[in-house]
């Protein structure tokens, strides 16, 4: 056992060496130092307190309720000190927690602190819509205000990722207090002895270390989103996760946008990254849904009106208007996760007294005090605007599989079923009471579970676990047959303990619903946690409104969650604010923003070369020839790299033995017979944000993507790794480029000819500089921390390898 005094004088040392805080100058002597593990760190706070150490202070005393706290709220559960002695490895977890919190503070300060906003809009500058003033408040350059096309330089406030998304090595985090890990998508108890589960959970336990995290509670005590949105993520923060639902956090008035695993991880060790300003559209909500009508059928029902990758694709969604009052966190939260189904980049809602409210009832100040609430002006653009009637919406199913092929649930009634699913990211903790209120109503009224078929909920946090063990909901969905998971996202995901079998038929409230999704061959629709609780009884798609109506305003009352809707009236309307910045007339929008780059003269020869350039503007990006292959619209990520092979395949050429063999066996073999020109239809690259899409058709030998449209996440991910990828609209295009046609790219030109025709394409500069240096992690062993300043064009010259390496000490390790 260790003994106290061991950590007193550590704790000491670390107080010193991080912040410069000598005992002498708390008034600490030789003989104030034998106090046990936790007194330690109330007597330091106390003493760092009175000396006017506020933050030092402060930090040690957030430590400290971390020590003490139960785990199911992300604690160590450090109750007392027994005997006197904690185990060495408590002392040595306590030790690193409070380096961490220590060493937060530094970081927070190389940062420049919070910025100061403006009190009201300056005159002068132009109109904007909530997206754009949370881009104008991050924006390194700070002008003030932004629009659409810039391509800017933006700090960013957090980076979330999972544990099967995070491709970090040893190049160091920004800010070691901002980093969020979360063990979901494959750990398990249940599969703790495997290798590939040991190996994820080492690795995470790594980070813990090595970066001195604050910001971790292990494995399966949260889906990676779910927790982060109800106690982390604040108004007016950009947040960058390495997982396509990271817009869930939109509902607290953030844009929270997901990427690749290598942008998100470039995220996390500059601080930065760069983002070409997207157009906003603003979705109006009106009307009042009708009771037991939540965020999920809300979501259901807009991509029902308006369809998935259409109106939302590569843009902002911006949710406003007066429905907005009738709609609680949880409902927003609901919203926003599926907003990447509707195709948009991310979804935000316009903050309020009731986003206000939810953020002010957090218990950590730590994470209420760097809200900014911005709402848009009036007279502010949207590229589209879009009003949905709240009252229309009704219980939805959206059939397999495509999430916005979507009915009511009158249409599918009585399909039978041979497994139920309550859980994912999408189901917040409000749907999780509503599907129990549910299942209640239904065991009151007589109804009994049919013996056959599966049920399984799974709550997505261990504190949402605790309250549906407090109120007896979870006794309930025991009663009802449902066996309970631990924090994860299960089913939704497919690659873990939790599979459906082939041709199973499965209704679920998750999000996703694409083929395979759910386990090679099964078969999953989509609706709200109520009308699958509904369905549960006789292994039948049915309506929850009858046991809806069953359940009593007072029942409902009684178990309302955190993120239920309360009374809109009472809540106080939040402090507007205004970004600062200097607002210069004369801001130059970047040649990049243009969309199209100067073509080069320079000559090429053939479709691996990259010779260097004759007019001395460097190498040429060479022409493609090769023969195309043709496939359709929506063609997701799980297709191009399936679940059950992201995490066992040790390289590109691994993940590109399986790419597309579910749905397109035959794919792999043309592409070896020079078939390695790929053209698509609408979203290519749809659905999760896994950059193992682009690496599988690295892997399979594609050199270059053409699509009418692509995914945003997947969009970026492709010059991120070094694979080229355009859009082509030309109709007469898409006439000619059928499978086995000779296609001849010219990157330097920007143009392509097939069938005897020419085509000219649109590739960005930014876009061409990152492919051509094979992607982000090369450009960064190249240019360090500089790379922002070289791809964007404000780096007059390209330094060194020598200095490079001089200046960052060190490569990345991906």
């Amino acid at each position: 056992m260790a003994q106290p005094v061991s950590f007193s004088h550590n704790l000491l040392a670390a107080l010193e060496t991080v912040r410069g805080v000598s005992p002498g100058d708390i008034g600490i002597g030789p003989d104030d130092r034998d106090h046990p593990p936790l007194a330690s760190l109330a007597t330091l706070a106390t003493k760092l307190s009175d000396r006017n150490y506020s933050k030092e202070s402060a930090a040690l005393l957030q430590v400290l309720s971390i020590a003490t706290g139960s785990k199911d709220y992300g604690g160590m559960a450090i109750a007392s000190e027994r005997d006197g002695s904690l185990s060495e490895e408590e002392v040595g977890d306590l030790l690193l927690l409070a380096t961490g919190w220590l060493e937060s503070i530094n970081s927070a300060e190389r940062s420049g602190g919070p910025k100061v906003p403006l009190g009201m809009r300056p005159s002068g500058r132009p109109a904007m819509n909530v997206t754009e003033k949370i881009f104008a408040l991050h924006d390194v350059d700070g002008a003030g205000a932004v629009r659409t096309g810039d391509i800017i330089r933006i700090s960013v406030d957090w980076i979330m990722a999972s544990e099967a998304s995070w491709h970090l090595g040893d190049p160091g985090v920004f800010r070691s207090d901002r980093f969020w890990l979360a063990g979901d998508h494959v750990v398990d108890p249940r599969l703790k002895d495997t290798p590939l589960v040991q190996k994820l959970e080492s690795q995470m336990d790594f980070a813990r270390k090595k970066f001195k995290m604050t910001q971790f509670q292990g494995s399966n005590y949260t889906i990676m989103h779910t927790e982060f949105y109800r106690e982390r993520a604040q108004p007016g923060q950009i947040i960058i996760g390495s997982d396509s639902h990271t817009c869930s956090s939109g509902a607290d008035g953030c844009l929270a946008i997901g990427l690749g695993a290598t942008e998100v991880t470039m995220a996390l060790v500059t601080g930065e990254i760069w983002f070409k300003v997207p157009e906003v559209i603003e979705i109006r909500m009106v009307g009042k849904p009708a009771r037991g009508v939540g965020g999920k059928d809300i979501i259901l029902y807009i991509l029902q009106q308006l369809k998935r990758n259409t109106v939302a694709a590569d843009r902002v969604v911006e949710y406003t208007g007066p429905g907005c009052q009738w709609l609680s966190l949880d409902a927003r939260f609901a919203v926003a996760n599926m907003t990447t189904e509707f195709g948009g980049i991310t979804g935000i809602f316009v903050p309020d007294g009731l986003t206000k409210q939810f953020v002010d009832s957090r218990k950590t100040a730590h994470y209420r005090s760097s809200s900014y609430y911005f709402q848009p002006d009036a007279g502010c653009s949207y590229a589209e605007s879009h009003v949905i009637d709240l009252s229309l919406a009704q219980p939805f199913v959206a059939k397999y599989p495509s999430p916005d092929d979507v009915v009511p649930v009158s249409d599918v009634a009585n399909t039978r079923l041979d497994g139920v699913f309550i859980g994912a990211c999408t189901t917040a903790e409000e749907d999780l009471v509503m599907g129990a209120l549910v299942l209640e109503a239904g065991l009151d009224a007589g109804k009994q579970p049919v013996a056959r078929g599966q049920r399984r909920v799974v709550p997505g946090s261990r504190p949402i676990a605790d309250y549906l063990r407090k109120t007896g909901l979870a006794d309930v969905y025991e009663r009802a047959g449902f066996t309970i998971g631990i924090p994860g996202c299960s089913y939704c995901v497919g690659m873990g303990a939790d599979m459906a079998k082939p041709d199973e038929v499965w209704l679920s409230s998750q999000n996703r619903n694409f083929e395979n999704r759910m386990g090679k061959g099964a078969i999953g629709s989509l609706a709200s946690a109520a009308t699958v609780a509904a369905s549960s009884f006789d292994m039948a798609v049915t309506s929850p409104q009858e046991l809806i109506n069953l359940i009593p305003d007072e029942k409902w009352a009684k178990v309302k969650s955190k993120g239920s809707l309360t009374n809109a009236a009472d809540c106080a309307e939040p402090l507007w604010v205004e970004p600062p910045g200097h607002d210069a007339e004369d801001k130059q929008q970047p040649a990049e923003s243009a969309g199209e780059a100067q073509p080069f003269s320079g000559n090429s020869n053939g479709s691996n070369s990259n010779p260097t350039r004759q007019d001395g503007a460097g190498p040429s990006s060479g022409t493609i020839r090769s023969k195309v292959y043709r496939l359709g619209d929506f063609v997701d990520t799980d297709a191009l790299a399936p679940a059950q092979y992201l995490l066992t395949s040790k390289n590109n050429e691994d993940l590109g033995t399986h790419c597309l063999e579910l749905t397109h066996p035959e794919f792999r073999q043309l592409v070896q017979e020079d078939h390695k020109v790929v053209v698509a239809g609408n979203a290519f690259g749809c659905g999760s944000s896994r950059q193992e899409a682009v690496q599988a058709l690295l892997g399979v030998g594609v050199k270059c993507v053409i699509a009418r449209s692509f995914a945003f996440i997947y969009s970026r991910n492709q010059p991120s790794l070094g694979l080229w990828g355009f859009t082509m609209e030309d109709p007469s295009f898409y006439e000619k480029a059928t499978t086995g046609t000779a296609i001849e790219i010219d990157l330097d030109r920007n143009v392509l000819v097939i069938d005897g025709q020419s085509f000219p394409f649109r590739l960005s500069e930014l876009e061409k500089k990152l492919t051509k240096l094979g992607g982000m992690t090369k450009a960064f062993n190249e240019f360090g921390k500089r790379i922002y300043d070289v791809l964007t064009g404000n780096s007059p010259q390209p330094v060194s390898r020598k200095l490079k390496a001089e200046q960052d000490q060190g490569v990345m390790a991906w």
